[in-house]
């Protein structure tokens, strides 16, 4: 295979704005995994390349195990071990690992507060809902995974949590083992449309992205087609199927001043812009401000700020320098990777800034208070 091909499409972010950019309505991202596909079936990468995506994909589709981390991360954040590792020395031995290091989240407790099978509505139920916990969010962004429940049974919804779910396959996919990701998306496609529910709700860019395109992926499969279309039909980003339902919750005052990043999965991959926007601008008090090139990629892309970290660094560095303009604290977006990315640009830059999904933000308001 072509080595010119091999390295245009590792340095292909995967964004998806030329989906968006294109009047034809040609499927890019899909042409982009298969692609992928390819060159990992054909392409004889090196020892180290091989070993290092090896351990990526034996530990991020897996929360289990990365739960298992969790003690590790806080210790790391706890004993402020990370300013003494200096992330120098492991870029000199290799760039992916010195990019491993910088994006290891900060995480405040080293267990992670389970949810209920099935948690009631607040308020008179209108709807029955299931929700995806998530791979790494429920490892390491547990906190936005009570919010989404909270919110949403503040709003009328009775929240189903299917034991035993696992990856939707989305990184597996993006990255071009589809073979895997296939596999992880029909267990995930068993478990969910046994249930009885008005939509599946999902809070990470990437996930919904896929989960959406089910439908597509399975269309040749005569097993999974029918049940792969039902599922993409019910899944829903959490902000889209908020802004479908209506907020009925009071809403406190948050006397913040925030910024909107649109995830690439979410503005390119769902097509989904204004309806965030929206449900923030409901909060009193609060302050949206608009930084230039929102929609433009922050470099996370999947595991894209570890394989391709030079590139990567670039994107974040411009990304870093918009959201400072707008004079935020937070830096809001509705995908993990995007979160854990940005954080990492702020850490490096020594800024203030803070960060939280959307849904945290409005959990806040519903709450009365920052959390």
């Amino acid at each position: 295979m072509d080595l010119s091909l091999v390295n245009h499409l590792d340095l292909c972010l995967g964004c998806l704005a030329c989906e968006t950019a294109c009047p034809s309505g040609v499927k890019y991202g899909s042409l982009i995994e298969t692609a992928r596909a390819q060159i990992e079936r054909r392409y004889e990468r090196g020892w180290f390349d091989k070993a290092f995506k090896s351990l990526l994909f034996s530990l991020f589709p897996y929360a289990s195990r990365l739960k298992l981390m969790l003690p590790f991360f806080y210790l790391l954040n706890l004993l402020k071990l990370k300013s003494v590792i200096k992330p120098e020395f492991l870029y000199r031995i290799n760039p992916k690992l010195g990019a491993l290091f910088d994006v290891l989240p900060e995480v405040s407790t080293p267990f992670v507060e389970k949810l209920g099978e099935l948690i009631p509505s607040k308020t008179e139920k209108k709807y029955r809902v299931a929700m995806l916990t998530g791979c790494v969010q429920s490892a390491f962004f547990s906190k936005t995974n009570q919010a989404t429940v909270n919110v949403l049974t503040s709003n009328g919804c009775e929240v189903v949590i299917p034991k035993g779910q696992g990856c939707c396959g989305a990184l597996s996919i993006h990255s071009g083992r589809l073979s895997e990701g296939k596999e992880f998306a029909r267990k995930l496609i068993d478990t969910f449309t046994k249930l009885d529910v008005d939509a599946i709700v999902v809070n990470s860019a990437g996930c919904g992205s896929s989960m959406k395109e089910y439908g597509y992926i399975f269309k040749n499969d005569p097993a999974y087609k029918i049940k792969a279309e039902k599922l993409s039909q019910k899944t829903k980003d959490i902000m889209e199927f908020l802004s479908e339902i209506g907020i009925e919750s009071e809403l406190q005052p948050l006397d913040l001043k925030i910024t909107y990043q649109d995830a690439c999965h979410i503005i390119h991959g769902q097509r989904i812009k204004n309806e965030p926007r929206e449900i923030l601008e409901k909060i009193p008090e609060l302050k949206l401000i608009e930084m230039k090139n929102s929609d433009r990629c922050c470099g996370s892309a999947g595991i894209y700020n570890i394989t391709q970290p030079d590139m990567s660094q670039k994107i974040l560095h411009e990304k870093v320098e918009n959201i400072e303009q707008t004079g935020s604290d937070y830096l809001v977006a509705g995908n993990p990777g995007c979160l854990l990315q940005i954080k990492k640009g702020f850490t490096k830059n020594q800024k203030s800034i803070k960060t939280a999904h959307p849904v945290e933000i409005l959990n806040w308001s519903i709450k009365g208070k920052i959390s």
